[in-house]
């Protein structure tokens, strides 16, 4: 995994100051990178019978679609509130100021499906949360949540802990 960390760029205070962003695009660059990444994930879930992967927007939807394709499942993606043209459930959620929202078509996930969720990185865990609610008021099991990166020093994995979380890179 040292060699995926050092695909992994820092960029200090972005989006604003005080905070360190985990770029990713170095990475998505780099083919055996890429490669790497991707396999590491199917790996660790590769015998779960997996249905749908779900994306959380944004930097979820890189990944998910590869990571489905590799399983041969679907892609399913999350999204903020208005992006969605068709029926869609949503979930709003707590963050540190005030709230926010995730969405999903509601025709993206049938009752009993087995479900992967995927983003790429875990912070606090309160979007991903979301996005399992969402998710299993569908009717959907969630067989884990899987990761690039884990910050865990934010503790997000307790938030899950219901879940198979599973981080590729942790910090």
């Amino acid at each position: 995994m040292e060699y995926l960390k050092k695909l992994i760029r820092d960029v200090p205070d972005f989006p604003k100051k005080g905070i360190i962003f985990k770029d990713i695009t170095p990475l998505l660059q780099d083919a055996k990178g890429l490669r790497d990444s991707i396999e590491g994930i199917t790996n660790h879930f590769k015998n779960k019978k997996i249905d749908i992967v779900v994306g959380a927007e944004a930097r979820g939807f890189i990944l998910a679609p590869i990571v489905a394709f590799s399983i041969g499942a679907g892609f399913v993606p999350v999204r903020k509130p208005g992006k969605l043209p068709h029926q869609k459930a949503s979930m709003t959620y707590e963050l540190e100021y005030g709230t926010d929202t995730v969405e999903i078509h509601k025709d993206g996930i049938k009752k009993g499906q087995n479900v992967l969720m995927v983003d790429d990185l875990l912070a606090t865990g309160g979007t991903m949360n979301a996005c399992c609610k969402l998710v299993e008021s569908l009717g959907g099991k969630i067989v884990g949540c899987a990761f690039l990166i884990e910050l865990g020093f934010l503790n997000g994995k307790d938030v899950l802990g219901k879940y198979d979380v599973f981080s590729l890179i942790k910090y």
